[in-house]
């Protein structure tokens, strides 16, 4: 048994592993990073990067064979910068097995012992496959198999309507397939419901089926695969499963390395430490909050400030920006309009702004959908897009709020012209035109100078 001794003890080598790693070690720590599957963890495999790839080669007009070609080729692109040679590169030291605590101060991977002044798990999440009666009957794909599926499936079932589901949804109906999705409640119900409908509105069109308020209550193998729900039973000949995650912690006897823990993952504080192990820090989706890529680096961040400098350092979720990059792309930052008016009741006002007044999506032909910024006393607090390129326009959102900026310093940004990005800046003029064109007082101000000056 061999055995090291380090400052930072990585278990977990994707998005947020990789750059605690990376920031630990050239900033003059030893790190040991530790990773039993894939480096570049899911995002790199099987999210982000093959998700988008796959619906961009549907944008392409790829054949299916030739789209499953280009998500492998992407992913290709990308792995270098996620690899092993890379980080060995940089003064890692990199351990190929799964990675698991036998004391507080001690994980085991493989033959070695690694004793570190302080622990990050970031071993992420996986996809949660719900024990539907009927399931053993048949192949069920999830995101960590669908894209090595090379045969074009003729007819796709996809139990789960949020964003990975109308993600490969969408995708694999522009790809050529019959695709049907069964949500046991409201499809993409985490976002604004009136932006929601314009995405479910466009991938009806598109000839998506898409069934609500049906739960699934068994699998069968009938004509290739039938699920039977609340609503009635749908066939299909394969079988998608996009209900969840599940935070990977199974393997880390969490217990024997004295860190408390629940079915959400670790339990940590503000600053992401574990509330029982003063040693260990979560970050990403095992830290038990949202479950995206970027949250995964932003912690990454906290925890460096804390590890390296001894800093105190927090994480928020406020300023924390997501999409779904369905076309149109949905996009949210902070609060909803119906959670803003909960929050702060009248206080709470909505600046709203329609693409089909941008003059570049006009040109485009890109004009369906709109922005709510919401806002209390002049600065926002949540900000809804949905439309061409919302994941991109959302950023703007996410540093305003993030910086506590206020809606005058947006409305006071020069952008070029005609993009869409100017729907942000007309979206903060919707804010202050009541103010200024509605104003007795401002006509009286104007009408007074107006009468005075030479």
């Amino acid at each position: 048994m061999k055995r090291i001794k380090t400052d930072i003890c990585v278990i977990g080598a994707g998005s947020g592993g990789l750059s605690v790693a990376a920031g630990a070690v050239q900033m003059g720590a030893s790190v040991v990073l530790i990773e039993g599957h894939k480096m570049g963890g899911d995002c790199l495999n099987y999210g982000c990067v093959p998700s988008k790839a796959l619906l961009a080669a549907g944008k392409m007009g790829l054949g299916y064979a030739e789209a499953k070609d280009h998500v492998a080729s992407v992913i290709d692109t990308i792995a270098p910068v996620d690899s092993q040679e890379r980080f060995e590169g940089l003064g890692c030291t990199v351990i190929r097995d799964y990675g698991h605590f036998i004391s507080p101060r001690e994980v085991q991977a493989g033959d070695t012992i690694i004793t570190a002044r302080r622990f990050v798990i970031a071993t992420g999440s996986s996809p949660f496959v719900p024990p539907i009666p009927g399931l053993d009957t048949v192949t069920v794909h999830t995101n960590e198999t669908i894209f090595d599926l090379r045969e074009k499936p003729d007819h796709l079932l996809i139990i789960g309507g949020g964003p990975i589901g109308m993600e490969m949804a969408q995708a694999h109906r522009r790809l050529g397939c019959k695709v049907t999705v069964i949500e046991g409640a409201k499809a993409l119900g985490k976002d604004d419901p009136e932006l929601a409908a314009i995405v479910l509105d466009r991938m009806r069109a598109d000839g998506i089926e898409i069934v609500e308020g049906a739960q699934a209550e068994k699998v069968s193998a009938e004509g290739g695969v039938t699920v039977h729900t609340t609503k009635g039973d749908f066939t299909g000949s394969h079988l998608l499963m996009a209900v969840g995650r599940k935070v990977n912690i199974d393997k880390l006897n969490l217990d024997a390395g004295q860190v408390a823990h629940d079915r959400r993952g670790v339990t940590v504080d503000a600053g992401l430490r574990s509330t029982s192990n003063r040693r260990v820090y979560a970050i990403g989706d095992v830290a038990g909050g949202l479950q995206f890529t970027h949250v995964a680096g932003y912690h990454a961040g906290v925890i460096i400030r804390s590890m390296l400098f001894g800093l105190p350092s927090k994480a928020k979720v406020s300023h924390i920006p997501w999409a779904t990059y369905t076309d149109p792309e949905l996009a949210q930052v902070g609060l909803t309009e119906a959670e803003a008016q909960a929050r702060y009741g009248d206080r709470a006002e909505v600046a709203r702004f329609e693409l089909h007044h941008n003059d570049r999506a006009i040109a485009t032909g890109q004009t369906t959908g709109l922005i709510k910024v919401m806002v209390v006393k002049g600065r926002p607090v949540g900000a809804s897009i949905v439309g061409a390129g919302a994941g991109e326009l959302i950023g703007l959102w996410a540093m305003a709020i993030a910086n506590n900026l206020k809606m005058s310093a947006v409305a006071g940004t020069v952008l070029p012209y005609p993009t869409m990005g100017e729907i942000n800046k007309r979206a903060a003029g919707a804010y202050f035109s009541p103010r200024l064109f509605d104003s007795p007082m401002v006509k009286r101000v104007v009408g007074f100078v107006q009468r005075w000056l030479p």
